[in-house]
């Protein structure tokens, strides 16, 4: 549930430069977006409203985006990460007690049964169908509202009014999914074995190393420092741009695989679904808030992972494999591995809830 609240809080093929740039050779050079929104900008700035500041030199050695993953400990302030523990085991006592506990107003109750009214059936494939439809609706509605939103109410409340909304509806999906998985329609069964067991968890670690790069700046998920539209280019983004919707859709292949049931093949087919979307929504804003920057990282990237290193627009660096060693990297392998362990509580935690 822990990973879930860090993905969810979270902010998910092109041409070559000149498609989009005038420049004539791979040292040209180009400027860099300096806007926190395009609105704020003056137009007698250049095309997209982009501040002019000192030109970036682009060759396979330097960057345009961020260096992904990039920690230093020296940086840290105990006074953040303790204000950091303290907002998230907030926001999950409130989300729980208003959402799931008996002694609360059971909104979770209330939303589950709103779903199954809607559609009039209970039946669990039809519903974790219309509980992700109606929290991808919410999460990404409220992430296309967000540059104007924040002109309006900040960056750091409006990231509180996304958790407050998206958090206790993905825990709700999450929670039921893990209930009804095993139900519905039984469409194949693939015969256990081990080594079916080491390819499916496999997949899935996989899919949990790309799912959660968006969790490098947890102090943004928990708006202790202000939010922002990052442009990774180090790291994962050099296999794929976008890892949370490659994960997903990684992740979804393996469980449906493994369970068989049209309740998994229902709410893989929204959760994809979503997912895609987010792939063209995220290239949008990353385009609205970093400009030219966007379109050379895009150019040089790829969705499909590793398409951009085979059609040659990515080199990978010889040293590639020090831009992974770094500390959050190593937080999310060990939340994997701890996920994987912890998957007989989530199924009792979830039973509790009698959904």
């Amino acid at each position: 549930l822990i990973s879930s609240f860090l993905r969810i809080l979270s902010l998910l093929m092109v041409t070559g430069v000149s498609s989009f740039l005038p420049i004539s050779s791979p040292h040209s050079y180009v400027t860099r977006s300096h806007c926190d929104n395009q609105s704020r900008c003056n137009s007698s700035t250049g095309r997209l409203g982009i501040i002019r500041l000192p030109a970036i030199r682009i060759n396979d050695a330097e960057l345009v985006g961020e260096d992904a993953a990039k920690f230093s400990l020296e940086e840290q302030s105990l006074i953040e990460w303790t204000k950091f523990s303290v907002a998230t085991g907030t926001v999950l006592a409130i989300v729980a007690y208003a959402w799931f506990l008996p002694s609360g107003p059971q909104l979770g109750n209330t939303f589950l049964e709103s779903v199954q009214s809607t559609f009039g059936t209970t039946d669990p494939a039809v519903t974790i169908f219309g509980m992700l439809m109606a929290f991808a609706v919410a999460h990404s509605g409220l992430a296309a509202l967000r540059p104007a939103a924040e002109e309006i109410v900040g960056a750091r409340a409006w990231r509180v009014v996304f958790a407050v909304v998206s958090l206790p509806l993905s825990l709700s999906c999450i929670s039921y999914f893990v209930n009804h998985a095993h139900e519905g329609a039984q469409l194949w069964n693939l015969p256990r074995s081990p080594e079916l067991h080491n390819v499916l968890f496999l997949a899935n670690f996989v899919s949990f190393l790309l799912l959660y790069p968006s969790t490098f700046n947890l102090l943004e998920i928990a708006a202790i420092e202000k939010p922002q539209v990052h442009l990774w280019e180090t790291g994962v983004a050099r296999i794929t741009r976008h890892p949370q919707a490659m994960g997903q859709i990684l992740w979804c292949a393996a469980h449906t695989a493994s369970l068989g049931t049209s309740t998994a093949v229902a709410a893989s087919s929204v959760l994809v679904a979503h997912h895609l979307f987010s792939v063209w929504h995220g290239d949008k804003r990353l385009r609205e808030s970093h400009g030219e920057a966007a379109e050379i990282v895009i150019a040089r990237t790829s969705v499909v992972p590793f398409l951009a290193i085979l059609e040659g627009r990515q080199v990978l660096p010889d040293d590639y494999y020090k831009e992974f060693l770094r500390g959050p990297y190593i937080l999310v392998v060990g939340g994997t591995l701890a996920a994987y362990v912890a998957h007989p509580y989530m199924m009792a935690g979830a039973a509790l809830l009698r959904w």
